[in-house]
C-alpha cells in the first residue's frame, strides 16, 4: 500500500484557486447546484477531449448495456479478466453524506460525466443501502464484512473489483512500476496538465486497451478538496482499509506508477466494474 505525495500536493496546491471561481464541483445529476457544493473548478484549461481519444484503435473492445438506464460500455478481456474500458455514468440519485445526491459530475457538467463517469462516495460504490444486492449492505463509513463478489454500483452480471482482482490486472500489465502506462489511455489528457510544466509528465500506451483516463478525484468530502483532471484518478476497489477508509487505484502523470492508495470512504472516486 502506498501514499501518493504528489496527489497530496497537487490537490493542495489548488486550494487557493477555490475561492476564485464561482462553478461547483458537486452537484444533483439533474444539474441543480448542492447547497452543500463546497469545492470549486480551478481552470478552464479542463475541458475534455472527444471521448474517441479514450480508446485504443487497435483493441477490439466488447460492448456491455446497463439494463437500469440503457446506457453503453465498451468491454475489453485483459487476461482471464473482461473489464469495463470505461468509468460507470450510472445516475445515483439517493442522498448520502452531506449531500442531496450520490453521484457527481465534475463542474456540474453532463460532458464531464459522459467522458469520465460518475464520482461515487465508497458507501453508494459498495451499494451499502442493498438496492441491487445485499453482498455490500451496511458497508458505509464504519467497518463491514462485504460478501464478495461485491456487485455494488455495477450493472447485473457485473461488480465492484476487490482489491485481489485489481492486483490480478496490474500484475498482468507489468507490476506495480510500469502497470501505470500500459493501463493509462493514448489521451491527451495525461500529458497536458497546464500546472507542473517543469516536472516530466507521463502518458499512457493503453497496451490492453483499458483506457484508463485522468478524471481527477474528490477526496475529501469534508473540506472540499479536488483534484481537476489530467492530473490523476483513484478508482475504488470493494476492499474496506481500517473502518473509515478504504483501497483505490492510483495513477497520476508524474511517472508509470499503478498502486493501492487508500482514501476516507466519504471521498468520491470513479468507478469500473468487472465481469462476473
Amino acid at each position: 500500500m502506498k501514499h501518493s505525495l504528489y496527489t497530496a500536493f497537487a490537490c493542495a496546491a489548488f486550494l487557493a484557486a477555490c475561492g476564485d471561481d464561482d462553478s461547483d464541483f458537486i452537484a444533483r445529476p439533474d444539474g441543480a447546484k448542492s447547497s452543500s457544493s463546497i469545492a470549486r473548478n480551478y481552470s478552464s484549461t479542463t475541458e475534455p477531449y472527444t471521448i474517441v481519444d479514450q480508446f485504443n484503435p487497435r483493441i477490439s473492445y466488447g460492448e456491455m448495456v446497463d439494463d437500469r438506464d440503457g446506457q453503453t460500455y465498451r468491454t475489453v478481456k485483459i487476461g482471464d479478466q473482461t473489464w469495463m474500458a470505461e468509468n460507470l455514468n450510472y445516475r445515483d440519485l439517493r442522498k448520502v453524506w452531506d449531500y442531496d445526491s450520490s453521484s457527481f459530475c465534475y463542474n456540474d457538467s453532463a460532458i464531464y460525466c459522459e467522458r469520465y463517469g460518475r464520482f461515487y462516495p465508497w458507501s453508494t460504490a459498495m451499494d451499502s443501502i442493498g438496492t441491487w444486492s445485499t453482498n455490500g449492505k451496511g458497508c458505509g463509513g464504519n467497518g463491514c464484512t462485504p460478501t464478495y463478489p461485491v456487485r455494488g454500483i455495477c450493472p447485473s452480471g457485473w461488480h465492484l473489483p476487490d482489491s485481489t482482482e485489481w492486483r490480478i490486472l496490474i500484475n498482468t500489465a507489468g507490476g506495480d512500476s510500469i502497470a501505470g502506462e500500459h493501463l493509462k489511455s493514448r489521451s491527451p489528457d495525461w500529458e497536458t496538465q497546464v500546472n507542473y510544466d517543469d516536472k516530466k509528465r507521463y502518458g499512457g500506451k493503453d497496451t490492453y486497451g483499458f483506457s484508463a483516463l485522468a478524471s481527477g478525484t474528490y477526496w475529501d468530502i469534508r473540506v472540499g478538496v479536488a483534484c481537476i483532471p489530467r492530473l490523476s484518478t483513484e478508482i475504488w476497489t470493494s476492499t474496506s482499509y481500517y473502518s473509515t477508509d478504504a483501497y483505490a487505484i492510483h495513477l497520476d502523470i508524474f511517472n508509470n506508477n499503478a498502486w493501492y492508495y487508500t482514501p476516507e470512504k466519504r471521498s468520491s472516486n470513479p468507478v469500473r466494474c468487472v465481469k462476473d
